[in-house]
């Protein structure tokens, strides 16, 4: 493990030697530098937006100079707003769904990636609205379809069942539909791929749904109009972002966590559809903060907090199969970063020190003022202002 966490550093310092490599786009002399902050309190009402860089991806096609160029609205857009951590180390299972379980919960989960179980331990949306008294419709959870239907809360044995987060999976919403309405039912299909990692397509199950048609209601669309925008969008982490406006509009809930996953599609061994795949995470990134500061219930007293879950295996090694998967638990595929921004966070800062990433329900506990006394980080300091 010293070696793994020597590795990191390494890959730490290289990340802050790449956003100095950017100064011939005029960005670098703002990363580097401190600014004061943009407030010195947050404001009452908080809201936090977590988006995770989903799916993985490297530095040879992110932050490393010659990856910087599939990363534009990260590099020239987000960056200088933010607080930048260069070292955040995962050592737990490196499975989309298990990985992302333990960010939830702060505790690395042991589960069977593939299984159809919830968390064992409290989640960061129980302990939100146990802690602040908050009604279900003030956390949501928008996640990819492959297993991440339990996401939203554990199994309760360790916590007062009841207290989780609403779950949308916009590909089953979807799937869902485009049974239930056949008039409709040609265009958007290609949508609904669910699982990379398989390479043979295997239709979605829309068996465990419940209410979908519901679920459309409660944004204030029809049927019609939920598959028609579908077609005009290009992929399902779109279609995501879709989602999360309708949800900001109808109930601007307090804690919002979308997973962002179409990089995943390196599994598929399609190296320009992983780089596809970055460059559209990267500018959702900036879309859901444009988002943000465009919509005044969130304007001003929102957080946001983008961590990938991992990284993917390196070019070196023998066991692995490269960008193509993250199968090795290699350094490199455990080593990524967190960006932050908000009202409370300086902007222009790199920090190089090493972060888990199970620090972030801690974080999240402490900026909102809740408990999380099961998870195993610590609070972010140059997260809480």
């Amino acid at each position: 493990m010293d070696n793994l966490w020597q590795i990191a550093q390494q890959r730490a310092l290289s990340r802050r030697d790449f956003l100095r490599s950017a100064a011939v786009t005029g960005v670098a002399t703002r990363l580097l530098g401190f600014a004061p902050l943009r407030a010195a309190v947050m404001p009452r009402e908080q809201k936090t937006v977590v988006v995770t860089f989903g799916g993985g991806a490297r530095d040879e096609e992110t932050f490393a100079p010659e990856g910087q160029e599939n990363i534009p609205n990260l590099m020239n857009k987000l960056i200088p707003q933010a607080t930048f951590f260069t070292q955040v180390v995962n050592r737990g299972i490196l499975g989309h769904y298990v990985a992302t379980a333990s960010l939830a919960t702060g505790v690395y989960e042991s589960f069977d990636n593939f299984a159809d179980v919830a968390p064992k331990n409290p989640t960061v949306f129980e302990y939100l609205r146990k802690g602040l008294n908050r009604p279900s419709k003030d956390v949501w959870v928008i996640a990819p379809s492959n297993g991440f239907n339990r996401i939203g809360q554990s199994d309760g044995s360790l916590i007062v069942p009841g207290m989780g987060a609403q779950v949308i999976l916009p590909k089953h919403l979807l799937a869902s539909l485009l049974r239930t309405n056949s008039a409709t039912s040609s265009g958007p299909e290609f949508l609904l791929q669910d699982n990379y990692e398989d390479l043979f397509f295997t239709p979605l199950s829309v068996d465990g749904d419940s209410h979908p048609t519901r679920l459309v209601e409660m944004l204030l669309l029809s049927i019609d109009d939920f598959v028609q925008h579908a077609k005009t969008l290009s992929s399902a982490d779109e279609l995501s972002v879709y989602v999360m406006r309708q949800l900001m509009r109808q109930f601007a809930p307090s804690l919002l966590w979308i997973t962002l996953h179409d990089m995943d599609i390196a599994h598929t061994g399609a190296y320009s559809l992983y780089l596809d795949g970055i460059q559209r995470t990267d500018r959702l990134c900036a879309e859901i903060w444009q988002m943000i500061e465009s919509d005044p219930e969130y304007k001003g007293r929102t957080t946001m907090l983008i961590p990938p879950d991992f990284g993917r295996d390196s070019d070196f090694s023998a066991s692995g199969n490269g960008f193509q998967h993250h199968r090795t638990g290699d350094p490199l595929s455990r080593t990524t970063w967190m960006m932050a921004l908000g009202p409370h966070v300086r902007q222009n800062v790199t920090v190089d020190r090493p972060l888990d990433s199970l620090d972030l329900v801690p974080t999240l506990g402490a900026m909102r003022h809740f408990a999380t006394p099961l998870a195993h980080g610590k609070p972010i300091v140059e997260v809480l202002g």
